[in-house]
């Protein structure tokens, strides 16, 4: 059996742009003059945070000093702070996140810290503020609406532009992947980031329309993606767009968004007070799965004593607050179509030690090696 006739890992389907945090975009948008959706106005409202009220209702009372990780629109950092969290120290690699808000830092003062960064070295921010230790971390992850909604920026195949997809706007973009890549190592990356089954096809085609000239747009990109799949998948009638694993795997791939998360859980575990508490709200399975086994790896081993009681064995360094992951109910989806695929996982830090964090036994895909030097050689 070939590559392209293996099935792909379960996983949730992809929403219309690949997942990520604010996705859901109305799919019945006016198409503007080359045929894709126009984009909405830059000064469109900002998203409705995903699962917040199930947030704040297992995290409850909300209190002390929070740190959100991923603060792009800062609806999250909003909702900490008008339910009693004291301070908030919000994150994000993304220069645009700041420029649009200084409104909202201006509106609660000094409780709102803006920091430029990734939520991976979210311990060493915290240091640097003087907050820590934290009483409660919010990570809401993948791309959010108004990177999405920003042609510039690269990340939609929904509307033409530059083929970017950075979320910090430094290092290689996505057409520096496309232009450098092997076909093996393209494959490999369109296999594990968006569990794409025709990865080797659309990695042969990518290939070939580069000899002919440089792919620098999304809608270029996407043309050649959409060629390349059988007629069933690219067809009228399909669910998703054909391009839809192959723009999440190469975002996933320029951000090292996997990677970042890793990173992001362990240094969580380092910054949280005991009763601390991490949330993470995830939208497709990679991301899940390497949050679900975090919380595996953590939790204190439940055991079963002589009279058939449960008991928990001492040293896990977290307690889980949901057995299952919290999804978002039929209302919500239905006022918020962005949460129809959202997970949220949450967690309370007890008193035991943090431990180091093996990022394979959380299911981290591996690339080929060639593949991880040239992407992080491009980035300086």
């Amino acid at each position: 059996m070939g590559e392209d006739d293996r099935a792909p890992p379960p996983a949730a389907p992809p929403g219309p742009e690949g997942e990520g945090r604010h996705v859901g975009l109305p799919a019945e948008r006016p198409a503007n003059g080359n045929g894709a959706a126009a984009p909405p106005p830059v000064d469109a409202p900002p998203h409705v945070p995903v699962l917040i009220d199930a947030i704040l209702a297992h995290a409850a009372p909300i209190r002390g000093t929070w740190l959100d990780g991923t603060f792009g629109a800062g609806g999250y950092a909003r909702a900490l702070l008008a339910a009693g969290a004291e301070r908030v120290i919000g994150v994000d690699r993304d220069p645009l996140a700041f420029e649009m808000a200084a409104p909202l830092e201006a509106a609660f003062g000094g409780r709102l810290e803006l920091v430029a960064g990734t939520f991976g070295r979210l311990d060493e921010i915290a240091g640097a503020a003087g907050a820590l230790p934290l009483d409660g971390v919010v990570l809401d992850l993948g791309v959010s609406s108004m990177q999405l909604d920003r042609p510039e920026r690269g990340f939609s195949f929904r509307h033409d532009g530059p083929l970017d997809m950075r979320m910090g706007q430094e290092g290689p973009s996505a057409a520096d992947l496309v232009a450098a890549l092997s076909e093996e190592e393209l494959a490999a990356i369109l296999r594990l980031y968006g569990e794409e089954r025709h990865a080797r096809r659309i990695a042969r085609a990518i290939v070939a329309a580069r000899e002919q000239a440089p792919i620098t747009t999304t809608g270029r990109l996407a043309a050649i993606v959409a060629a390349a799949m059988p007629s069933r998948r690219g067809g009228r009638g399909g669910r998703i767009h054909p391009a839809t694993r192959s723009f999440q795997a190469l975002r996933i791939a320029v951000n090292d968004e996997l990677g970042e998360l890793v990173r992001g859980l362990a240094a969580a575990e380092r910054a949280l007070a005991p009763g601390g508490v991490l949330a993470v709200v995830t939208f497709h399975s990679l991301e899940d799965r390497i949050v679900k086994r975090f919380f595996k790896e953590r939790a204190p081993r439940v055991h079963r004593n002589r009279y058939g009681a449960e008991e928990a064995a001492p040293g896990g360094s977290f307690e889980l607050l949901t057995r299952k992951p919290v999804e978002a109910s039929g209302a919500e989806i239905a006022a918020n179509p962005r949460a129809r695929s959202a997970r949220l996982r949450i967690a309370r830090r007890t008193e035991a030690p943090a431990r180091s964090v093996e990022p394979e036994s959380l299911g981290l895909p591996v690339l080929p090696a060639t593949a991880g030097r040239r992407r992080k050689g491009r980035g300086g």
